[in-house]
């Protein structure tokens, strides 16, 4: 996982920058002829932002390393299918976010973990950083999900808004008024803790 720049959002009110993710399109024909150095490119930019992106949609870190998983494994299989349209991180959300639906329609099948068991669950314990620990841990406490779904984004794979937007099928300034109040919330959340 990449660094954690919540707890900086929160507290001093500055934005994490970060830097665009941009994927060359001509990794997907060369993964589709089985080029392994290819893969792992696309592997190493995408796995951040697809695992926060699945993280954000399952709220549990073992379905979303399996949803990250599997999303590759797909994309392996299916890159000949990949058409140039300029937007390949969206083609790889569209494939976890159909992965994702898939297991929440099975988990929704199965028995519901209490709230404290699926914070638990997200695998926030691995983070060192206490500060930036319990402000994801109160995000997907507090938070609506499509607010935590834009911090998780931004914060954890580095997104941009504009991207965000793109991705959720929302205007920009939603995505951005939709951030702010969510920082805003945790902020408020966390002065008032103990």
């Amino acid at each position: 996982m990449t660094d954690v720049l919540i707890f900086e959002a929160v507290v001093y009110e500055t934005p994490p920058q970060q830097a665009e993710i941009l994927l060359d399109e001509s990794l997907f024909p060369r993964i589709a002829s089985g080029d392994k150095a290819a893969f792992l490119a696309l592997y190493e930019k995408c796995s951040s932002p697809v695992f926060a992106y699945a993280l954000s949609i399952l709220r549990s870190r073992g379905d979303s390393e399996d949803a990250m998983q599997d999303t590759f494994l797909k994309i392996r299989s299916a890159a000949h299918l990949y058409q140039p349209l300029g937007k390949p991180l969206a083609w790889i959300f569209t494939i976890t976010r159909n992965i994702c639906l898939m297991m929440y329609r099975q988990r929704a099948h199965t028995a519901q973990l209490p709230e404290e068991d699926r914070v638990q669950d997200l695998g926030f314990d691995r983070i060192q950083n206490a500060e930036d620990r319990m402000t994801l841990e109160k995000a997907f406490t507090v938070l609506p999900e499509d607010s935590c779904r834009i911090i998780m984004l931004h914060a954890l794979s580095g997104m941009k808004h504009r991207e965000i937007a793109e991705l959720m099928n929302m205007p920009l300034s939603t995505v951005l008024s939709k951030y702010k109040r969510g920082i805003e919330k945790l902020r408020t959340e966390l002065e008032g803790m103990p």
